[in-house]
């Protein structure tokens, strides 16, 4: 079975699986409902813990032990397996699918992973542990998501926000969920139970956004300069290295040129996002951005990008982040 991390808790209060795979891009959600099902598990009976962490060199031969060491006062008992590294190898994958032939209401097996590609997801060990139990996957929000997930964790504390408000933490918890979860928590120490007004808003929240290359590819598809230019001026000050930079944004620009010449000539649009690999949800930020780019100013960014190229090696005059706005700006605007 699959779920989604919001429907753990609906899952929880009807039913306790032997079997749990936690895995996703975000520590926070992971770690919550790892402690969720804990939680449950207690409740069931579940009174034993034994962590096993499976890194390189590990004997898989613990797990299957784990699960036959009876304990002595015939005590239920969970086996909490982490897999850091998402990669068990054969020896490992063997072990796991070997478990989920042989469940047992004695033994519940929560396994931890981080997030996972899709071949890893199609795997024979992965596929074996979602259909003998759930798997649940668990993703930060997205920033258009992301007043809404501060929202109910507001909730959680009798505390709500108007949209500005919500808006505000979000733009300054960007990409940072751990230190979203603090900054609510803060509010919920500085203030009490109730609305919460933009000021108090500002005056608790800091600035703790962390940015990343996919953030600004993201703002650069939208069109939305606001977080273009909030990504930009954070990642110059992160120090990130401007070859990479260049890198995200001509990888932009190459596949929105081949999409736009491909539509030009008539071609069919899904055809075309396959030749520029283009996959998942990148798709829709891509055809609405290859709607208000022509082929003119898309030919025009290549070349201002390779004039920041020169810039960056050294050659010609100029402040490689000054022109990354500028690009960046400028396709956002549709110009």
């Amino acid at each position: 079975m699959q779920l989604k991390g919001e429907q753990l808790p609906a899952h929880l209060e009807r039913e306790l699986r032997p079997l749990y795979v936690l895995y996703g891009d975000e520590p926070l959600l992971v770690f919550e409902a790892a402690d969720a099902i804990r939680a449950k598990a207690r409740q069931q009976g579940y009174s034993e813990r034994e962590v096993l962490t499976a890194l390189s060199g590990f004997d898989w031969n613990q797990l299957l032990a784990a699960g036959g060491n009876l304990s002595l006062f015939g005590d239920k008992k969970l086996i909490d397996l982490r897999l850091p590294t998402g990669k068990p190898g054969r020896e490992g994958g063997a072990a796991l699918q070997a478990w989920c032939a042989n469940l047992s209401p004695d033994n519940l097996l929560l396994v931890t992973l981080p997030e996972l590609d899709w071949k890893e997801e199609k795997a024979a060990w992965f596929t074996a542990l979602a259909q003998a139990g759930v798997a649940v996957k668990l993703l930060a929000p997205p920033l258009a998501e992301l007043p809404g997930w501060i929202a109910g964790r507001l909730r959680r504390q009798q505390q709500s926000a108007d949209a500005a408000g919500l808006r505000f933490i979000a733009e300054r918890v960007e990409g940072n969920l751990l230190a979203a979860h603090q900054e609510i928590q803060k509010l919920g120490l500085l203030y009490p139970a109730g609305p919460l007004g933009l000021e108090q808003v500002r005056e608790a929240v800091l600035n703790v956004a962390r940015y990343d290359i996919d953030s600004l590819r993201e703002a650069l598809l939208a069109g939305d300069m606001a977080r273009l230019t909030r990504t930009l001026d954070g990642l110059q000050h992160e120090g990130e290295a401007p070859p990479l930079v260049l890198w995200a944004l001509g990888e932009e620009i190459r596949a929105l040129t081949i999409i736009r010449a491909g539509l030009d000539r008539g071609q069919p649009l899904d055809g075309l996002l396959r030749e520029a690999k283009v996959w998942g949800p990148r798709q829709g930020l891509v055809k609405r951005a290859v709607q208000r780019l022509s082929t003119a100013s898309l030919e025009a960014a290549l070349s201002h990008a390779g004039r920041i190229d020169r810039l960056a090696k050294g050659i010609g005059q100029g402040n490689v982040w000054e022109e990354f706005l500028r690009l960046g700006l400028s396709l956002a605007a549709g110009r």
